[in-house]
């Protein structure tokens, strides 16, 4: 059961489809990417709120602009598929659920989160500036050394 109209969140959920994006709509979707990702996996759990419009989408997007990102692109959307989204959370078991969350995994561990409460309040450079660090640690090939 979605909390909103389809028609309403379709453009929320464009906004990152749009940008190389696969939805993850069922808990079976999301084990099917998660349970079996190498490399690294970004994991945007979307929402309808104003932080997520204003901040998360728009910091992600900047992000992605950067030459070094993660190897595949999902999110799940909060209060819309919440049984994919219930399935996300347990991949960031450490981490409290939050929406928006901007999530990273490599080879199957989760290794990066940015929560609601640092994404709120903040520009959506400053979250796109976070991100960037985290693929530059996280997202370089393995065995390639940094500045050679």
């Amino acid at each position: 059961m979605s909390m909103y109209p389809e028609e309403m969140v379709l453009p929320m959920r464009e906004e990152l489809t749009s940008i190389g994006f696969r939805e993850l709509r069922t808990p079976t979707e999301v084990d099917a990417v998660l349970g079996k990702a190498n490399g690294s996996v970004l994991v945007v759990v979307n929402s309808i709120c104003g932080c997520a419009a204003g901040k998360a989408r728009p910091g992600v997007a900047l992000a992605l602009q950067h030459s070094v990102r993660p190897g595949l692109l999902t999110t799940v959307f909060a209060g819309q598929d919440q049984e994919a989204t219930a399935r996300a959370r347990t991949y960031f078991s450490q981490f409290e659920p939050s929406s928006p969350s901007i999530g990273l995994m490599r080879d199957g561990q989760a290794v990066f989160m940015l929560e609601r409460h640092q994404i709120e309040g903040r520009m959506a450079e400053e979250i796109a500036s976070d991100l960037i660090q985290a693929f530059d640690r996280f997202c370089a090939p393995q065995g390639a050394a940094v500045g050679s």
